[in-house]
């Protein structure tokens, strides 16, 4: 088994192991390092924020960000914020100003740019921060609709879009310089909206993008100023209701990795209204409603080279699954990962063979982006249980063995993101609480 080289710099961003959500453009949420949870002792720091935590992302050795926005679903209008932390502790160190975002709650996301900067998207606005005191030092208002998703690209401009559900007409993909935050040629609008945020790769130097529409993979290409659609649209889904939407990808293994599933009740509920996620009476709004469709999560993988090698596998078989986040494929182990959130059930699928077989089950109910640390064969991600405890659990990638499980202390899952750390160590992110979990 060779394992993948997880310290190579990336082209867009600083020189960090973590500079950006699941760790680079690929999705793969994988780290370098092993945590040997199994062996070692976990001490967990939480820390009440009475906020939206989405994300936390690295700089400089010790230099932590989180970002994200406030749960305001009613009452006072909303905000983006951007906060650089003590890793160890938690506590705050600056924040930055109340950011504008359109009166839209919806989670955005940050990353640390090559050009030194902190880069937040957030509802409608997109701001880019000194890394010392946290201050804007440009703004720049988008297409008048939450975003979700901000990726460098490896000439260091910035991609971003706006999320659309189905019958919402087309997403658009906006292109803009990471310094003065200008729109870069034209912005592109896909021929059908788009849920799931945006993975992307360097292919003999060109830039691609892949954006999950609605019912079909779209890949843009990088020429120029321009982004133009290419010919690779694979189909994953049909119009017939039976699934529903795709979250993120992960690009693995020459393919894309992909589960369905993902518009459930509370998610469509945000974003039928307008401004996103503003009502006028407190929503119940909760993933664990009943799927508004009959067929079972699947995960989907779909061959880069030719849109028409699909493969699907229904891991787990009950009607009405469904989720709040993407899978990972972790290719030093031909193993792919998928869950079911609404039904409950976290699954390895061996992927060696050239087909998708699966290869365990555990019982634990995932929601969350998770982290992988291929040369320890670790997979952590959260187990909301039946007592509302979100829990951290450490899984054997090969086998599915539990191998640690820690409370965070938070009662709310939801689908954020989790972090590697530099010292045995992941980063937690949820409404209201983040935490840290450590291994010695």
């Amino acid at each position: 088994m060779t394992l993948l080289d997880r310290n190579e710099v990336q082209p867009g961003y600083w020189p960090s192991p973590w500079p950006v959500e699941c760790g680079g453009n690929r999705r793969q949420k994988a780290a370098s390092g092993r945590l040997d949870a199994a062996t070692g002792t976990a001490t967990i720091v939480s820390r009440r924020t009475e906020r939206w935590d989405v994300m936390t992302v690295r700089r400089e050795p010790g230099e932590w960000f989180v970002g994200g926005t406030m749960p305001a679903f009613v009452g006072p209008a909303p905000f983006g914020w951007v906060e650089r932390f003590d890793p160890e502790t938690l506590e705050p160190i600056v924040r930055s100003p109340d950011l504008p975002c359109g009166d839209h709650v919806w989670c955005g996301a940050i990353l640390a740019h090559a050009n030194g900067s902190i880069l937040s998207v957030n509802g409608s606005y997109l701001h880019r921060l000194d890394a010392e005191d946290l201050s804007v030092q440009a703004e720049r208002e988008l297409v008048d609709c939450s975003h979700n998703g901000l990726l460098a690209l490896s000439d260091g401009s910035l991609i971003t879009k706006d999320l659309r559900l189905e019958g919402q007409g087309g997403t658009t993909v906006t292109r803009l310089s990471a310094d003065t935050l200008g729109t870069i040629g034209e912005p592109l609008e896909l021929p059908e909206g788009s849920m799931g945020r945006i993975a992307a790769d360097v292919i003999e130097g060109i830039d691609h993008i892949y954006v999950p529409g609605t019912e079909h993979l779209w890949r843009l290409v990088v020429h120029g100023d321009s982004l133009e659609i290419d010919d690779w649209q694979p189909r994953y889904r049909s119009a017939d209701g039976r699934w529903g939407l795709s979250w993120d990808a992960c690009l693995s293994d020459d393919a894309v990795w992909i589960m369905d599933c993902g518009d459930v009740e509370s998610v469509r509920h945000i974003h039928t209204t307008f401004p996103n996620g503003r009502f006028e009476t407190a929503p119940a709004l909760s993933w664990r409603q009943p799927a508004p469709w009959t067929g079972a999560q699947r995960l989907l993988r779909i061959g880069l080279s030719d849109p028409e090698d699909v493969l699907a596998i229904e891991p787990f078989g009950v009607p009405g699954g469904g989720i709040i986040a993407p899978p990972v494929h972790v290719p030093e182990h031909d193993m792919a990962i998928a869950w079911d959130s609404v039904n409950g059930g976290l699954a390895g699928i061996a992927t060696d063979g050239g087909g998708l077989d699966v290869a365990w089950h555990q019982d634990v109910r995932p929601s969350m982006q998770p982290v992988v640390f291929p040369e320890s064969a670790e997979l952590v991600i959260n187990d909301f249980t039946d007592g509302g405890s979100d829990d951290l659990v450490v899984v054997d990638i090969r086998t599915g063995e539990l191998l640690d499980r820690v409370s965070t202390g938070s009662r709310i899952a939801n689908g954020m993101f989790l972090s590697a750390g530099d010292h045995r160590d992941v980063y937690y992110c949820s409404t209201t609480a983040m935490a840290r979990v450590s291994w010695h």
